[in-house]
């Protein structure tokens, strides 16, 4: 149990209210938000209501899933030089949605230590499925798909684009869109949408 002094002192910081708000920003229930960080929704419910305070590793599985660092949590609004280095063996790979029996790709962030990004980049490795197995989704602002290795078919509203290796596409993620492997060879991609 934490100390009238100490609870006083966390709460300043209002851990839970800029969790709350990322996950908003996002459009991401708490069940969601569970599935990603392997907490249950009711402690991520009593995070953001400030009822209870979270430990550090707790605070960086929030962290990761949207892309910020803990400084986010506890820096005073103080503005640096956005940089990061991010290392292959240090990325982790997630299926496109949790809990999907097959997903149509898994990603990899290329940017999760930087905070406020203006964009988010990732790396994504796309799997054999089906049109029933697609899950398509809808976001704002401008995305942009370049293909390294394979073909992949990018579906657009009612329009359908086949990408090969060096293509790119770039278009307003706003109506619904999918991403589908096309072919057996291996199709690899790096994804880059607006925040």
């Amino acid at each position: 149990m934490l100390s009238e002094t100490l609870s006083t002192g966390l709460a300043q910081y209002g851990i839970g209210g800029k969790m709350r708000a990322l996950r908003l920003r996002k459009k991401m229930g708490l069940v969601e938000l569970g599935q990603h960080t392997g907490l249950s929704p009711a402690l991520l419910s009593k995070i953001e209501r400030g009822k209870m305070f979270p430990t550090l590793p707790t605070l960086l599985r929030v962290a990761l899933v949207f892309g910020v660092g803990l400084e986010h949590f506890f820096g005073a609004g103080q503005r640096r030089p956005a940089l990061a280095v991010v290392r292959a063996a240090e990325r982790q790979s997630f299926p496109e949605r949790p809990g999907m029996p097959r997903p149509a790709y898994r990603f990899e962030c290329l940017d999760y230590p930087v905070t406020d990004r203006r964009l988010n980049a990732y790396y994504a490795e796309f799997e054999p499925v089906g049109e029933e197995d697609l899950q398509p989704h809808q976001h704002e602002g401008a995305e942009v798909v370049f293909v390294i290795a394979g073909s992949l078919a990018v579906k657009v509203g009612d329009g359908e684009h086949v990408l090969r290796a060096g293509d790119s596409i770039y278009f307003d993620p706003s109506p619904v869109h999918s991403y589908r492997r096309v072919g057996n060879k291996p199709c690899r991609a790096v994804v880059v949408t607006t925040a």
